[in-house]
C-alpha cells in the first residue's frame, strides 16, 4: 500500500533546525550525564565547542588605527603646503610692490620730462617776426631818430604780419607810445624789457602773461615811422634810454639773428 504525504507536511528537517535539534539535545544530554557516559569524547568536544560558538558573542568591527609616523608624515604634508601658501602670498605682495614702484617712477619721470619741456618752452626765445631780418642794425646814426641813433633794430615786416613776444614774460604796456606808435612793453622772466613798436594793431592787455610765440599783435607803420617794419629794442628796465643790443641779446638766448 502507498503513502501520500500532504504538500509541506513531514519534511525531513532542515539543516538550521537538525543543528539546533543536535544543539538542544546534547545540551539536555550533558545536562542530565547521559552524554558523558554514553557519548564518545571526541562527540562531547565538538558538542561543547558547537555551543561556544553559537554562545560566543559577535566580534566588534576593527577600529582603523594610525601609527605615529604616518601621522607625523601628513602633519609635515600639511605645514609644507601651509608654508608654500604663504609663501606665494607673500611673493604676489612683494610683485605687486615692485610693480606699483615702477609705475610711480614712470609717472615721475613722465612729470620730471614735461617740467623740463615746459622748462626749456619758456626758456626758449625766438625772432619776434618768424623768418625775418634786419633791415636797420644798433645804433644806425641819422636824423630820423631824436637821440641822433637807432636804440633798437628794425625787422622786415609787410603791414598786418604777426607779431610776437620773442621769450616769457608779463606785459607791462600796450597801447599808443608816442613815436613808437602803437606798441607793447613786455617785463621778461629773466628781468630785462623788450619793446615792439609801430604796430597796426595791439593784440594783448597790461598784466597779461605771454609765453615764447604769443601773439602780441599786428606790424604796421604808426608813429614816426617811414613805412610798414617792426621795431624791436631790449632794454634793462622800462625806461628809455636803458636799451641795449637786441641782435646780441637775442644770440644770447639762442636766437639765431
Amino acid at each position: 500500500m502507498a503513502f501520500t504525504r500532504a504538500p509541506g507536511k513531514h519534511r525531513a528537517p532542515g539543516r538550521m533546525t537538525r543543528r539546533s535539534a543536535n544543539i538542544a539535545s546534547v545540551a539536555t544530554l550533558t545536562a542530565t550525564g547521559v552524554i558523558g557516559t554514553l557519548a564518545s569524547p571526541a562527540l562531547a568536544a565538538e558538542a561543547g565547542a558547537t555551543l561556544a560558538q553559537e554562545a560566543a558573542p559577535a566580534a566588534p568591527a576593527r577600529a582603523i588605527v594610525i601609527d605615529g609616523s604616518l601621522a607625523a608624515k601628513i602633519d609635515a604634508q600639511a605645514d609644507a603646503q601651509r608654508l608654500a601658501a604663504q609663501r606665494a602670498a607673500k611673493a604676489k605682495a612683494e610683485a605687486k610692490r615692485k610693480a606699483e614702484a615702477r609705475a610711480k617712477e614712470a609717472r615721475e619721470a613722465e612729470e620730471r620730462a614735461a617740467r623740463a619741456a615746459e622748462r626749456k618752452r619758456l626758456n626758449a626765445y625766438r625772432l619776434p617776426v618768424a623768418g625775418s631780418s634786419v633791415t636797420t642794425g644798433y645804433r644806425t646814426g641819422g636824423a630820423l631818430w631824436s637821440s641822433g641813433s637807432h636804440s633798437g633794430v628794425d625787422f622786415r615786416a609787410t603791414s598786418g604780419t604777426s607779431v610776437v613776444a620773442v621769450g616769457a614774460g608779463t606785459v607791462v604796456e600796450a597801447g599808443w607810445g608816442g613815436a613808437y606808435g602803437n606798441n607793447v612793453v613786455i617785463r621778461m622772466n629773466d628781468g630785462t624789457y623788450t619793446q615792439y613798436g609801430h604796430l597796426s594793431s595791439v593784440g594783448v592787455n597790461v598784466g597779461q602773461s605771454v609765453s615764447p610765440g604769443t601773439s602780441i599783435g599786428l606790424s604796421g607803420s604808426t608813429g614816426n615811422s617811414t613805412g610798414p617794419h617792426l621795431h624791436f629794442e631790449a632794454r634793462t628796465s622800462a625806461e628809455y634810454g636803458t636799451d641795449i643790443d637786441p641782435v646780441a641779446y637775442l644770440r644770447s638766448h639762442g636766437v639765431g639773428v
